[in-house]
C-alpha cells in the first residue's frame, strides 16, 4: 500500500485520539478558599491552638510511653505522630502562605488608597495655602475699619466746619458753588 492508500487516521504522522477519559477541571471559588485559608491560619496562630496541640502531643507521648504495652499503638520513636505532624505541616504551610498573600494584597490596596488620599490632601492643602496668601494680599489692599472711620471723621469735621462758617439759615448743600471740590 502506498501512502495515499492509508486512511488518514492510520498514518503515523497524524496524532491519534487520546485514550482514557477526560478529567473535569475543578472549579474552586477562590474567595471562599481564601477565607478558609485565613480562618485556618488565624486559628493556628491562636493560643487555643497551641494549648490544644501541646495537650494532644503530651497525651500521645504519655499514652505510648507509660501505659502497658498492649495499649500502646505508636512505640518510640513515634512514627505515627511524626507522620501526622508532617501532614499537618504540609497542609498548614501553603494555607498560611495563601492567607499571607491575601493580606498582602489587602495591604497593597490599602496603601495605594492611603497614598491617593495623602496626595489629594496635599493638593488641597497647597490650594488652601495659595487661597490664604491671595486673601492676605487682597486684605492688605482693602481699607481697614479704622481707616474708614478716620476718613468719615475727617469728612464730618470738614462738614461741621463748613456749617460753622455758613451764615445762619443757609446750608452749604444749597449752594453747590461754595462746596470744595473733592
Amino acid at each position: 500500500m502506498t501512502e495515499s492508500q492509508w486512511p488518514e487516521e492510520e498514518k503515523l504522522s497524524t496524532p491519534g485520539r487520546r485514550a482514557g477519559f477526560k478529567l473535569r477541571k475543578m472549579r474552586i471559588d477562590q474567595e471562599s478558599f481564601g477565607r478558609f485559608a485565613e480562618f485556618i491560619a488565624r486559628y493556628m496562630g491562636s493560643p487555643a491552638f497551641l494549648i490544644w496541640m501541646t495537650a494532644f502531643i503530651a497525651i500521645w507521648l504519655l499514652w505510648n510511653t507509660l501505659l502497658v504495652i498492649e495499649l500502646r499503638f505508636d512505640e518510640s520513636p513515634f512514627i505515627l505522630l511524626t507522620l501526622m505532624l508532617s501532614i499537618e505541616a504540609a497542609y498548614s504551610a501553603p494555607l498560611i502562605l495563601l492567607a499571607q498573600n491575601r493580606q498582602e494584597a489587602r495591604d497593597r490596596l490599602s496603601f495605594d488608597e492611603d497614598r491617593r488620599i495623602a496626595a489629594q490632601s496635599r493638593a488641597d492643602t497647597d490650594f488652601l495655602a495659595r487661597e490664604i496668601a491671595a486673601l492676605r494680599a487682597n486684605v492688605g489692599e482693602l481699607a481697614t475699619r479704622e481707616f474708614v472711620r478716620s476718613e468719615i471723621r475727617d469728612q464730618l469735621r470738614d462738614l461741621l466746619a463748613e456749617l460753622d462758617k455758613a451764615p445762619a439759615g443757609e446750608s452749604p448743600a444749597a449752594n453747590p458753588d461754595s462746596a470744595e471740590p473733592r
